[in-house]
């Protein structure tokens, strides 16, 4: 997370609905030989107190799950360079824009029972997100095919403690420089999903 407050001013409701809705990111715990990280598509409740996810059986942050164990999933959003000549005005530097959610807590490793639910719920929210196509489901699996499947992976979940998120949007500009800045990541920008980073530059507010 930047350490500038100036990029923090989203409440733990705004950060947890990104998370929610980007449903993807980097899982990451701490194992003596360093930092163990996974990528995981997750569901986040909506009462915002649970992230659940699975995880392969033979991966190194599976094997300490024998208690809870502290973990972290950073969700990011879009971003971009951002080149100084954009602003329009002199003496200033290069930097980075984007978001970035961090939701903190306990891992657990659950029962196998709740894992075939788990699956077809992570599976119908991003099924109903390709409509109008006819949504996939398990039970188009053959017989048996989904049960030796899942034998391969586990259901884990994250019970939340904390959430902070950094929404770098050029806040600390004037808003004339912040918007100038924002039609140029849109139209020459160096990262990913630039027209939603434009449109979330052009909303924010600046904060002294």
């Amino acid at each position: 997370m930047h350490p500038n407050p100036v990029f923090h001013t989203q409440d733990a409701d705004h950060n947890l609905a990104f998370a929610r809705d980007r449903a993807f990111g980097m899982l990451a715990v701490n194992a003596p030989q360093g930092p163990l990280v996974s990528h995981v598509p997750f569901l986040l409740d909506e009462d915002g107190e649970t992230v659940w996810l699975h995880l392969v059986k033979s991966n190194p942050i599976v094997r300490g799950l024998g208690a809870p164990v502290p973990a972290r999933i950073a969700v990011t959003g879009p971003d971009s360079y951002i080149s100084p000549d954009w602003y329009g005005i002199a003496d200033q530097v290069p930097t980075w824009n984007y978001v970035a959610v961090h939701v903190t807590g306990m891992l657990e490793m659950r029962p196998q029972s709740e894992l075939r639910d788990l699956l077809d719920r992570q599976s119908r929210l991003f099924e109903h997100r390709l409509l109008p196509k006819p949504p996939w489901t398990s039970s188009k699996m053959t017989e048996g095919a989904m049960d030796r499947m899942m034998r391969a992976i586990v259901p884990c979940a994250l019970r939340i403690t904390g959430v902070d998120g950094t929404w770098k949007l050029n806040q600390n500009k004037p808003a004339d420089v912040r918007l100038k800045a924002a039609d140029h990541v849109e139209g020459y920008g160096l990262g990913t999903d630039l027209i939603a980073l434009a449109a979330l530059m052009r909303g924010a507010d600046r904060q002294d």
